[in-house]
């Protein structure tokens, strides 16, 4: 999703373009009668979700659909129900999500489909609460991940020309297809489920580099079984690059003129309006203030859409975390990473609590449908933890010996080229390069360093590299010292035309005084749990004022018989990442806007629970704990 501000003179468009329409369709007083419409009550499944003149169809009865999204990966499993029946009692009948492929398959040929990746469990929740589901099964999502939601690995070949019918790239969505579309298939409207609809691809009218592309994947999805209607979605202007011929096209609100009207009535007929993407504001980009909303010009925008009878499906219902390394980067003017927090002035917290502009929807919602409204659940409690204190720490240049033999390189290897992970390489945090150098000069890396690399003679911090700082000088020494530059892939662009370019670590030479550096020691620093609990020798020791990073932290926190939700506050702390029990909890950056992070309740236990702490530059005294969040002004 890109930076935007929704304005009501998007929706006012309509008003000369939708004039027959209007006067067909029902005023705002008019309350629409849908009760019946609901997985329980349709237990005899004849015709699905159909377009049918101004309107949709289900069962052959006018259906509005009324949506909004929640990314199962970005809530803990153990929240799914109750973030569902939160949507539910707003007033919502459908519950859109997205597929990530990236987390599905991780390694080539490696699925996953359990725990907090379990769609199914999630969507068979939704079904019994009386929720239909429309789905975005890829293969590229965009939602704001690391590289839309593909998996790195399809870099490895350097030819490769993504979201095309490139063939490396068809025979990869091939086999990721033939694992997730037959589960997918199981929970159809036609099988008993609750799936309504699937989405094709994701505005793929942005990109349009591959004529046949679509084609390809409506293909792809049809020939595994799916049967529901299918959709695709895109912007305003770019609705005419990213459509298909028989598939119904719905709209994002961005960059919606006169004209995307026009164009969608020339392409398929005066029909229904889904509008697939209704959002308020945008994720939250480290280093910028944070963008916000206004839930006044929210509730004129969707009364206005009821005038019209849109569909509507409102995008982030609920937003929740990019846990771990999950957020992706926009490049405006800029190359931008997201914060941690997945927040997107949503209708709930990142939390799950609710907003004022919840509030305000669920009676809109009610003045207009006929559907009796359920009690919203209790807000899940939170608590502040003591403070506890940095108890020991380790450097990360203790570490190296015991990582394994580093891989040994003539020039430069990019994350994605590394040989691990069974020949998938490296996906996401850090990797340390090391050479030996006998002078000073002038370092410059040409924006060969993606994304931020903090340069070290031996132990000695010298300064970053990144997008904006292509040069450092280096002071002349005597004798051989060892350069490390320790490189933080930052996340890699979610969308845009250069995605295929989008490798991470050293993607080409570093120069000192334009001679091109040689014979590089290469340490790959994913830091997945398998990292963090690998045998090591006791290197702990007792914090001292002094420490400097990189390094790791270990504390510890007690809690009680029953965890709550925390939010993790680390005054005086630079930048790094958080895990707690071995789970990384994502990013933190004293850049802003975001302070504080989310700690899941689910994801503590009774008794001690270890916080380890990869710290880059300098370590506050505490780890402090709050009951709200600040995720910036």
């Amino acid at each position: 999703m890109g930076t935007f501000l929704v304005r009501l003179d998007c929706i006012l468009y309509l008003s000369s373009a939708f004039s027959v329409m209007a006067q067909l369709c029902h005023n705002e007083g008019t309350r629409i009668n849908q009760s019946l419409l609901t997985p329980s009550h349709l237990q005899s499944r004849r015709v699905g979700l159909k377009v049918a003149g101004l309107n949709f169809t289900l069962e052959d009865s006018p259906f509005l659909i009324l949506a909004g999204t929640i990314h199962y990966f970005r809530v803990p499993r153990e929240y799914w129900r109750d973030r569902l029946l939160k949507l539910k009692a707003c007033g919502f009948n459908t519950v859109s999500t997205h597929v990530p492929w990236n987390l599905h398959e991780p390694m080539r040929g490696q699925f996953h489909f359990a725990g907090n990746l379990d769609f199914m469990s999630f969507i068979s929740v939704a079904s019994e609460l009386g929720l239909w589901v429309i789905l975005c099964p890829g293969p590229y999502i965009g939602s704001d991940l690391d590289l839309g939601g593909l998996p790195s690995w399809l870099l490895q070949d350097p030819k490769m020309k993504l979201r095309t019918t490139y063939r490396g790239f068809q025979k990869a969505v091939n086999r990721y297809f033939d694992q997730l579309i037959p589960r997918i298939a199981l929970l159809q409207y036609s099988k008993g489920g609750p799936i309504i609809a699937v989405q094709i691809e994701n505005e793929y009218g942005s990109y349009h580099q591959d004529r046949k592309y679509m084609s390809f994947i409506k293909k792809a999805l049809q020939r595994r079984k799916i049967k529901e209607l299918l959709i695709t979605a895109d912007k305003g202007l770019e609705l005419r690059q990213g459509h298909l011929k028989n598939v119904l096209a719905t709209l994002h609100l961005k960059d919606i003129q006169k004209k995307s009207y026009e164009d969608l009535f020339r392409m398929q007929g005066r029909g229904p309006v889904l509008m697939m993407v209704y959002t308020s504001r945008s994720f939250d980009t480290w280093g910028e203030i944070r963008r916000i909303q206004d839930a006044h010009m929210l509730r004129k925008d969707v009364l206005e859409m009821f005038k019209l009878r849109f569909s509507l499906n409102f995008y982030m219902f609920h937003g929740g975390t990019n846990f771990g390394f999950m957020s992706g980067a926009e490049a405006l003017d800029i190359y931008l990473p997201a914060v941690t927090s997945y927040d997107y002035g949503a209708l709930l917290t990142e939390d799950g609590s609710y907003t004022p502009e919840y509030i305000v929807l669920r009676e809109l919602l009610q003045s207009v449908t006929d559907v009796p409204p359920s009690l919203p659940p209790e807000q899940i409690s939170k608590v502040a933890y003591k403070s506890v204190t940095r108890l020991h720490f380790m450097s990360l240049w203790d570490i190296l010996p015991y990582l394994g033999k580093p891989i040994r390189s003539a020039k430069p290897i990019s994350m994605e080229q590394l040989p691990v992970n069974k020949g998938s390489g490296q996906a996401y945090g850090y990797i340390l390069y090391e050479t030996a150098i006998s002078k000073g000069g002038f370092l410059t890396s040409r924006g060969h360093v993606q994304d931020r690399g903090q340069v070290f003679l031996n132990e000695k911090y010298l300064g970053v590299l990144d997008h904006s700082t292509n040069q450092l000088y280096i002071k002349g020494f005597y004798g051989t010292h060892i350069l490390r530059i320790l490189v933080e892939n930052q996340g890699r662009l979610a969308c845009g035309r250069d995605m295929s370019k989008e490798r991470k670590g050293l993607i080409g030479d570093l120069y000192l005084d334009n001679s091109p550096l040689r014979n590089f020691a290469i340490y790959s620093l994913e830091m997945k749990t398998t990292f963090l609990k690998r045998d090591l020798p006791n290197l702990w020791k007792p914090v001292t004022k002094d420490v400097r990073g990189p390094a790791f932290f270990l504390a510890f926190l007690r809690v009680g018989d029953f965890p709550q939700d925390t939010f993790i506050k680390l005054k005086g702390w630079k930048k790094g990442v958080i895990f707690i029990n071995g789970r990384n909890l994502g990013r933190y950056w004293d850049v802003g806007p975001q302070e504080t992070l989310y700690l899941p309740g689910p994801w503590l236990q009774p008794g001690s629970n270890e916080i380890v702490l990869f710290e880059e530059w300098a370590s506050g005294q505490q780890i402090e704990f709050t009951k709200e969040p600040f995720l910036g002004y």
